[in-house]
């Protein structure tokens, strides 16, 4: 069976000691380090904006995946591309025009992420699918880390690895929360190319040997 990439989610790291969690990332066997942008309007919480990016930025050594939960995320594309992001996702229910956003991202050198609320529907990205770098899909309500995992994401999962074979789109699939060693085995095998896990992470007694647990 593959194995899936890693993206710890630095929202559950030490903010105390954000450098040392980020060494700490760069250590592991994780490919990403995943940073939640929450501006308290699209999700109810805010997590951190530039400056902590940027710090972020100065130490890592790994790519970083910047998942947008921001309302209007076009006003800050060009910001995030300065910061180094790799991959950018926005959110699906905030893009009015989101084919030209995703052009937008690839025009700026990044990656394009879409990512998905649990009630949305995969079959709107149908149209778009093929230009999408990866698929983000939430399996749990964005806005807090520490949640339950919605069951119903296995079946998403495979619903959007059929369009993106059926399309014939190179697109990855993501899954962010609630992610343990206890479903990431079924998670890749549903579909799922990169796992996000934040507090699973941070909080556990040897980050380094959870990351390396779950790539399986």
């Amino acid at each position: 069976m593959k194995k899936a990439s890693i993206a710890p989610s630095l929202l559950a790291a030490d903010f105390g000691n954000l450098q040392r969690d980020v060494e700490m990332v760069n250590s592991s066997e994780a490919e990403y380090h995943h940073i939640d942008v929450m501006d308290g309007v699209f999700v109810p919480n805010i997590s951190y904006g530039m400056p902590v990016v940027k710090s972020i930025q100065k130490h890592a050594t790994k790519p970083l995946d910047v998942h947008l939960m921001i309302v209007d995320p076009d006003r800050y594309l060009e910001e995030f591309a300065n910061l180094g992001a790799h991959i950018l996702t926005v959110h699906y229910e905030e893009c009015t025009h989101l084919h030209r956003t995703i052009q937008a991202i690839k025009a700026l050198g990044m990656k394009a992420g879409v990512a998905l609320n649990p009630h949305t529907n995969v079959m709107l990205l149908e149209d778009i699918i093929q230009d999408i770098d990866v698929v983000l899909i939430m399996s749990v309500n964005p806005g807090f880390g520490g949640q339950s995992f919605i069951e119903n994401t296995y079946d998403k999962i495979k619903a959007t690895k059929a369009l993106i074979t059926r399309k014939k789109s190179s697109a990855l699939i993501e899954v962010d929360g609630g992610v343990t060693t206890a479903n990431s085995k079924k998670l890749v095998e549903a579909g799922a190319d990169i796992l996000v896990a934040g507090s699973f992470v941070f909080k556990s007694a040897d980050p380094i040997k959870t990351i390396k647990e779950l790539k399986g």
